[in-house]
């Protein structure tokens, strides 16, 4: 993977003007959580502004050019009701908790703020529809104060297999959003109120099972769709450790309709490739229809005890809804380590 940090974005609010914005306007009241009134401008005199990071430099300035935006260090899962020391994978069938800080000292406003602050779950990926591909966790009401508060959400009951993608969105009547449409990664950039984590534990044991992880693309246009799915890693990459993509038969069939083209990959099955250039490996081509979220299936294997946690990413690339060419509609962020260490 090529080392996390800036990432240069093409869409801007420039291009958000005409039937583009008037669209992504239009998204915003239907896009309010039910018993949520669309929130409009804020007296300016009243205006406040809570922001949430999605990366460690963020100061809430809105859109900034730091990325992935999808792997905000401001949500955290933890086994118990006490705050652990790093986000853990969810445990099936019991409680987690949600972890939150919410910052006040936004550069568009200040003041106390009162909110509510709502947590959503999708399938690891990208290319989620707002919000339609969103389901919510939870919701709380909280005073925020100048400063970092800490909020804490119970997540009852986490199903099956347990891999998510988590969105968290402060809604305020005197911090409104910049707009909602149907686009994460676009609501995420023009929008310091919501964050997006999509990272994922891996542990390995050398000679052991596979370990499965589910992954989806989207297309959010109103357009058919080619993207593509590319991954990166450091070049110190984790010896050892074998990646492995079953698109499933629909996809296949698709990436093989547009020539089957892709960098650092080998067919080992009828509908699986292996990844063999981790650094710098593509699947290119995968046609989606509008609208539509199709999922795979990655699965990770290791030859030989890894010898210290490396972190893959994995990220569609392809249209999005304000009209960019080629833009980050999301992916994970997966963490291999030895199974076996402490």
């Amino acid at each position: 993977m090529g080392k996390v940090g800036k990432r240069v974005r093409r869409s801007t609010l420039a291009v958000l003007t005409g039937a583009a914005l008037a669209g992504l306007l239009a998204v915003t009241a239907a896009a309010a959580a039910p018993g949520e009134a669309p929130q409009g401008k804020a007296a300016a005199a009243a205006r406040t502004d809570v922001y949430m990071k999605d990366v460690a430099a963020d100061t809430g300035v809105q859109p900034h050019s730091y990325g992935p935006l999808w792997a905000s260090p401001d949500i955290k899962v933890c086994p118990t009701a006490v705050e652990c020391a790093v986000s853990q994978n969810p445990i099936v069938g019991v409680t987690n908790y949600l972890f939150l800080k919410v910052r006040n000292n936004g550069p568009y406003g200040s003041g106390i703020d009162n909110g509510v602050l709502r947590v959503y779950r999708t399938t690891p990926g990208g290319g989620a529809t707002w919000p339609t591909h969103w389901t919510q966790i939870g919701a709380v009401s909280v005073p925020v104060y100048p400063g970092v508060t800490t909020v804490t959400i119970p997540w009852t009951g986490v199903p099956g297999p347990g891999h998510f993608c988590l969105l968290a969105r402060w809604v305020s009547p005197t911090d409104p959003m910049t707009f909602e449409g149907p686009s994460t990664s676009v609501n995420t950039q023009h929008n310091n109120n919501i964050v997006w984590r999509n990272v994922d534990s891996v542990r390995l044991v050398a000679g052991g099972p596979r370990v499965v992880r589910p992954f989806a693309i989207g297309n959010v246009t109103t357009a058919e769709t080619k993207n593509d799915l590319v991954f990166t890693q450091p070049a110190e990459q984790a010896r050892g450790a074998r990646v492995f993509v079953d698109l499933g038969p629909t996809l296949f069939e698709r990436w093989q309709s547009t020539g089957k083209v892709g960098t650092g990959i080998r067919q080992v099955g009828k509908t699986e490739l292996e990844i063999v250039e981790p650094t710098k490996a593509s699947i290119s081509g995968l046609v989606l229809k509008p609208g539509e979220r199709l999922e795979f299936s990655l699965a990770f294997s290791a030859e030989t005890a890894l010898a210290k946690e490396t972190a893959l990413n994995v990220t569609q690339f392809g249209p999005d809804a304000d009209g960019t060419a080629r833009a980050d509609l999301g992916g994970v962020q997966y963490l291999l380590a030895d199974g076996q260490r402490g």
